[in-house]
């Protein structure tokens, strides 16, 4: 008998082998259940009664529930309210994601200098992130007045400030100023991350060859960190598309229409209006937009990401 022939494994029998991998079924599908329950419960179950609710005539004052067939997604198509609203949101999605994805990388390259003070500029710009999102945006709104803070510290200079919340331009620069502060500290964290994560010996040998700092970071680091770029991209583009509580409290939708994004037009149809199942139409019409934005996103991935091209 070989050495061989003592230590080769007994083989298992065939049942045992089927009873092992239904166990092993058994447990992976216990793990992901409790995902794949709260998925179906919190996320599919809802997205379906809201598309059935859109196809209904739904009026909770009037106490009426009438089936409508498609006369809500008809309805939209002619709402100039509704265009309002897509355009508002079209501005306030571009001005967030290019300042805020710009700031935060801005920042995040200063932080990965490791100069004096460090921490306490790390802390300055992440702890809006962590401060209460309603209490936030009522310090700027004080601020925003046309006799409020900034106007007085422009006046003190001999700047004459506008009314920032009662201009169109002005009220959606304000709005999305406020957001990028409040939430910039975070996509700040996720660049710093993936920023120390770029091998140092690939930029000092980029350096010996002569490269300079802009040629390093644009040929080297930003493609390197191109996957966060990507993540931080998304969920910018989808918190742009569900921000509320800064309109509302800033200014209201206004002056106007000029900062009614679309979920503040969803929340006017639904509990200003009562007209439920119209804003359950303007749901289905946000789902869709977000799910469009997001796939176009996934997919140009392969042509500018790293290890994905």
């Amino acid at each position: 008998m070989t050495s061989s022939t003592l230590t080769r494994p007994r083989a298992r029998p065939r049942g045992a082998r089927g009873t092992a991998a239904r166990r092993d079924q058994l447990v992976g599908y216990t793990m992901v259940a409790p995902q794949v329950l709260g998925t179906l419960a919190f996320v599919v179950a809802p997205l379906l009664v809201v598309v059935w609710y859109s196809l209904h005539e739904w009026n909770v004052l009037a106490g009426t529930f009438q089936f409508a067939g498609a006369e809500n997604y008809e309805r939209m198509l002619a709402d100039p309210g509704l265009r309002d609203s897509l355009v508002a949101s079209l501005w306030f999605s571009v001005g967030l994601v290019v300042l805020n994805v710009s700031l935060a990388l801005l920042l995040a390259v200063l932080l990965d200098q490791k100069l004096p003070g460090t921490t306490t500029f790390r802390t300055f710009f992440f702890s809006p992130v962590v401060v209460s999102l309603v209490a936030w945006t009522i310090v700027w709104r004080f601020l925003l007045q046309d006799d409020g803070g900034i106007n007085g510290f422009l006046a003190s200079v001999g700047i004459d400030g506008p009314n920032w919340l009662r201009s169109g331009p002005t009220a959606m620069l304000a709005v999305i100023v406020v957001q990028v502060f409040k939430n910039v500290g975070l996509n700040m964290i996720l660049f710093l991350a993936a920023l120390q994560g770029v091998p140092e010996e690939v930029q000092e040998a980029a350096r010996i060859d002569g490269a300079g700092p802009w040629r390093r970071f644009r040929s080297i680091v930003l493609p390197l960190i191109s996957p966060t770029v990507l993540l931080v991209s998304i969920l910018t583009v989808v918190g742009s598309l569900e921000v509320f509580a800064q309109i509302d409290v800033l200014t209201g939708g206004g002056p106007g229409t000029s900062t009614t994004v679309l979920v503040y037009y969803l929340y006017q149809q639904a509990f200003q209006f009562n007209e439920f199942g119209y804003a359950s139409a303007i749901s289905v019409l946000l789902f869709i937009v977000v799910l469009a934005l997001t796939l176009v996103q996934w997919q140009t991935r392969k042509r500018w990401v790293h290890d994905e091209v």
